[in-house]
């Protein structure tokens, strides 16, 4: 098969198209004929040698979500036939013309998506709902911050908090993201280069602040998100874009009796990401299918300019999902 390699450590050039055997099935996965492949930030990370696969991932290959069809199934495999159409979450391997999939972490293609949508659902939908939903617990009627509200990330939170029935605010850095955001559903966004996103939200919620953050930047943003926190509120993180050391008040996390949280995803079992797929299909599927939710897709690559994608990637002047198709 063609796959999509990163060659070395390094910068986007180091992907490189290139032949690879067929993964070899397990008995409980499936093998997909991959129609599109999603791009993350940790595929950049693992990119430049920082952030490793697992040990029963592909090495070289990267990709963290996919969409295509099953061509074949494990002996053990119950869930799916040859012939289903499927997005899946992936350990790895997703830049490639086939790649496994346990087939608990398999989701249906929503009805009325194409492979090129579906592929740019499961690493954000999985993420979101494991930390904002299960991990702190966002209830009907709360307020959240989001910050990067126009990254993949932040435009699934968006509509998955909006459709829970919650109040949505956002950080962005231009006010043609801030407008995007509010276009998708957010209440505000805040142009976090023109102003200060702790003060703005203090005077959008009457000095109480928000129950719930989402934080990917880490760093310095920290005090103002403890400051930005209601009583009782939680910080839920999931990456460190400017550093993984902040100060934190902790007289402050004391007297607001604040929650301060976060996960990653990729080195969770198979177990745990099936139930997070579960509860997906069950309670977001069909926002999807309905139109509530949307896909929003930024820009499609052919697989072979894979290093295109990550430059954009990184530029971060993209709004929603970047994905590359592999043609048949």
């Amino acid at each position: 098969m063609k796959a999509i390699v990163i060659t070395q450590p390094g910068e986007p050039d180091v992907l490189q198209l290139a032949d690879r055997p067929e993964p070899i099935l397990q008995p409980h996965e499936v093998l997909i004929k991959v129609a599109a492949a999603g791009i993350n930030r940790p595929d950049v990370a693992q990119r430049k040698g920082a952030y490793p696969p697992p040990p029963d991932a592909p090495q070289d290959i990267p990709g963290l979500e996919v969409a295509g069809t099953i061509t074949a199934v494990g002996d053990a495999v119950a869930q799916w036939k040859v012939g289903d159409t499927v997005c899946a979450l992936v350990s790895g391997g997703g830049y490639a013309e086939y790649c496994t999939a346990p087939e608990g972490q398999c989701l249906p293609v929503p009805q009325g998506l194409s492979m090129i949508e579906a592929a740019s659902l499961p690493e954000t939908f999985f993420t979101v709902w494991s930390n904002v939903f299960d991990r702190v617990h966002l209830q009907h009627g709360e307020t959240l911050l989001i910050h990067g509200g126009s990254s993949g990330i932040g435009v699934t939170t968006i509509q998955m908090a909006k459709a829970w029935g919650c109040t949505v605010y956002v950080t962005a850095g231009s006010d043609d993201k801030c407008h995007f955001c509010e276009e998708l559903g957010a209440a505000k966004a805040i142009n976090y280069k023109t102003e200060n996103f702790a003060d703005e939200i203090k005077q959008l919620t009457a000095g109480k602040g928000v129950d719930v953050i989402l934080d990917m930047i880490g760093g310095d943003y920290t005090p103002n998100n403890l400051q930005a926190l209601a009583g009782d509120g939680r910080l839920v993180m999931i990456n460190t874009m400017k550093g993984k050391d902040a100060q934190v008040d902790l007289s402050l996390v004391m007297r607001k009796r604040l929650t301060l949280t976060g996960s990653t995803l990729r080195p969770r079992d198979t177990l745990f990401k099936s139930a997070i797929a579960s509860a997906l299909r069950q309670h977001i599927w069909p926002f999807l299918e309905s139109g509530k939710i949307k896909p929003v897709i930024h820009q499609v690559f052919p697989a072979e300019e894979a290093a295109k994608a990550h430059e954009l990637m990184e530029s971060s002047s993209h709004m929603g999902k970047i994905v590359l198709q592999f043609l048949a």
